[in-house]
Order: structure tokens, then sequence, then C-alpha cells
């Protein structure tokens, strides 16, 4: 099987509904809440476990209530936990607002997250066994290089999600081989605000590029090839949290498995519209078979 190695976070979301969103000095009534395991690292991980590869994560919880419960939540996904630390402390947070249009607003407070700046003993030699490497930035930068390094060191490729947007050290983007970044993240990262025009400027800083664009689907990008619009799959949203971990984590299945480049990406673009037609991120990601069966409808 295919096996993707993920170094990122893992927190519990706090997830509150409402039918909008609160403006700044408001107070809004909600309809409901939930806690529901999640953290950037974690939901790559379970979206590409789901999507039908062997997973490992390299992160930490806390000793916690919430540690205890976010490493069950990844094992019974099917996530090899293995290196997973817990450390003194609390777990990660993230807490969530979602409005009845589908959209959220997120505070992440990292918790055990923050411990994650280096890699560890047995952490690169991990990584030299993956088919891919999936990153994020709600880790340390320092683990985040390293653990890049590493992959390129092996002939790993690596996928990073730069999220939070911030702005990327050249040391992290020589290292890198495909950046997947949203609408926002690559305004943030360019300062442009077309689409297409964001996209080829950040081939300025790594080769590949996949902007993800909600319901107007993806749009693939590389140094070598011309642009390929894909489109989204139409769905009635219910809920988007976690639909671009959903999208990486099975886009990093697709191309480790080489599926032809469009495959990949429709197939990893259906992952994520069943993602958003449910509620929570780990908790809305959908297993292979769904995946056949969207991709093929």
């Amino acid at each position: 099987m295919t096996h993707i190695v993920v170094l990122g976070s893992t927190n519990m979301d706090l997830v509150t509904y409402v039918a909008r969103a609160p403006q700044r000095g408001e107070t809004v009534t909600g309809r409901e809440f939930r806690t529901i395991p999640g953290g950037k690292g974690a939901n790559q991980a379970m979206a590409a476990a789901r999507a039908g590869a062997t997973v490992s994560l390299i992160g930490a919880v806390g000793n916690d209530a919430y540690g205890v419960r976010l490493r069950d939540n990844l094992e019974h996904s099917g996530v090899d936990t293995d290196f997973l630390r817990t450390v003194e402390g609390p777990s990660g947070t993230a807490h969530i607002v979602v409005d009845d249009e589908g959209n959220n607003a997120i505070v992440v407070v990292p918790g055990a997250n923050g411990t994650v700046d280096h890699l560890s003993p047995g952490d690169e030699g991990l990584i030299a066994s993956a088919d891919a490497l999936l990153l994020q930035l709600e880790v340390p930068l320092p683990a985040v290089i390293a653990g890049a390094e590493a992959a390129r060191r092996h002939g790993v490729r690596t996928v990073l999600t730069p999220s939070p947007a911030q702005p990327l050290p050249e040391e992290l983007l020589s290292v890198t081989d495909v950046l997947v970044p949203n609408e926002y993240e690559a305004v943030t990262l360019t300062g442009r605000t077309d689409p297409l025009d964001a996209a080829v400027g950040l081939l300025d800083l790594v080769p590949e590029v996949v902007l993800t664009l909600g319901e107007a689907g993806v749009l693939y990008v590389s140094r070598d090839t011309e642009p390929l619009a894909v489109p989204a799959h139409q769905v009635a949203a219910i809920d988007s949290t976690g639909a671009g971990d959903t999208f990486a984590g099975a886009y990093a299945v697709a191309v480790a498995e080489e599926k032809p480049l469009r495959e990949a990406l429709s197939w990893a673009a259906a992952a994520a519209a069943l993602s958003v037609q449910r509620e929570g991120a780990s908790a809305s990601m959908p297993y292979r078979p769904e995946i056949e069966a969207q991709y093929t409808a």
C-alpha cells in the first residue's frame, strides 16, 4: 500500500454553529456546540488513511483528556500514532464558528503542538520510508523545515499546505515539491488577487502549485506544463471545515498511486465535495468507496 507520513498538528476543534458569524463587539446566539477531533496534521492523516493509504503521524498531544480522545480517534481511522508523542500540558485546540452557509472562522491555540519544533529520534527514518510527506504550518517552522529537508535527502515527495498563511522562508520553499494553498493563502503569499496570476506567481517559489478555489474548483500549474483547471463537484455545502485538508490528503494518495494528473485532482475534489456536506473536520472525511462513487457520479 501507499505509505503517507504527515508531520503536523493535532487539535480538539471546539465548534459553534450559528446563523451568521458575529461582527466585532457583537454577541449572537448559537444553535449547537460540539467538540470534534481535528488539527491540520491529524485531518490530513485521517483523510489519507480513509482514502486508502497506510498513514503515520508525527506530532504531539497533551496529557489531558483531549489528548486521549485525539489519539483514540486517529487510531480508529487507521492512522499509526507511534510517532505521536504525549507531552506535559494541554493539547492544541481550535475554536471555530460555522455559519449557515458553511463558512467558518478559526482561532488556533497550539498547546502541545508548540513542542513539535524539531525532529525526534526515528522521525527521519519514518519519513524516508514514505511515498509522500504532508506538511502544514500549525507546528513550529523549524520542524516543518527539518521534515521537508529529511524528505528531500531521501527522495520523498513533499506536499505543503501553507496554512495558517504566513511568509515562507526560502529554506522551506527550496525543499517543497508541491504547494497546496487556498485562494486566501495564495493572495497572502503573492499579493496577487487573480487566481491564475497568483498561482503562476507561486511558481517562482516552488515547482508545482495546486490552488483550491472552493466551489470554483482547482487550478494546477507547474513550471513544465500548461495550467489545468478542474471543476468542483457541485454539492450543497453544510460545513467547509477540513475540506482543504481532505483534498490534500486524498491528493497525496492519488499522486502516490500515480493516477493521471486530471484524475488525481478530480478524485481529490470528490473527497472534498463529500466532506463539505457533513459537519466537522475529521468527522466529515470520506472513505475510499465513497470517493470512488462520487468521482464516477
